[in-house]
């Protein structure tokens, strides 16, 4: 198992030997000791390869991931998992702002807190926080689930799409065009998958709130034509 100190080899090494693994390769499972906070550790990893990142991070670990299992046994600077296109990312501690920002596909979780914006422009990746989520998270979310264990706080949803939010707990305010919605079977089934695939245990979906768009900001109202 290749593994690069972060403390003696550059970053730029355990990138490009990320960028390098091929079809067949007999190295799949990778550990990173001592990342102290460096930026863009473990991105673009486009192999379905482990890797363990033994420490916090600062900004953007883990973007544009495709196909690799992730893990950082720490917390991670914002960005995490930004335009994330498959595989997993596995966050043990906290997140900070806009976790999982414009995701396509795949699953983030986060075992802590997520600062704010978390989710923003979510355009098919899963988000499961076991904690809080902070203020405008989800804004302009497209497609996707973000589910939230603990509270959210200001402007929920502002301006979404199609997503859908679960929260467990409070929500501060909702935001524009968001509203709370019906919890169907469909919605339980969903919920349940994403609790089981995230490692949650003994919580039922019926627990949970479920949001999304109100649909009056598609179009055109001649009615707010002085906002214009």
């Amino acid at each position: 198992m290749p593994v690069f100190d972060l403390a003696v080899a550059p970053l730029r090494d355990l990138n490009a030997a990320l960028h390098a693994v091929g079809a067949g390769a007999n190295d799949t499972h990778f550990e990173v000791v001592n990342p102290r906070g460096h930026h863009a550790v473990a991105v673009g990893a486009d192999a379905p390869v482990t890797i363990a990142v033994r420490g916090s991070v600062g900004y953007y670990c883990a973007g544009m991931n495709a196909e690799a299992a992730i893990t950082i046994h720490g917390s991670a600077g914002p960005g995490v998992a930004e335009n994330m296109m498959s595989g997993t990312v596995v966050v043990e501690g906290d997140a900070s702002q806009y976790a999982g920002a414009t995701g396509r596909g795949g699953l983030l979780v986060i075992k802590g807190n997520a600062a704010s914006r978390c989710g923003i422009s979510m355009k098919g990746i899963d988000i499961v926080v076991h904690g809080n989520i902070g203020h405008m998270s989800a804004f302009m979310a497209q497609s996707g689930n973000l589910v939230v264990l603990g509270d959210a706080g200001e402007a929920l949803g502002d301006s979404l799409y199609e997503a859908r939010l679960f929260v467990r707990g409070s929500v501060k305010s909702l935001g524009a065009d968001c509203i709370e919605k019906e919890m169907r079977p469909e919605h339980h089934a969903i919920l349940a998958d994403l609790l089981a695939r995230a490692g949650v245990e003994g919580v039922a979906p019926s627990e949970f709130k479920r949001y999304g768009s109100a649909r009056k900001l598609y179009n055109f109202n001649i009615d707010n034509v002085d906002a214009y």
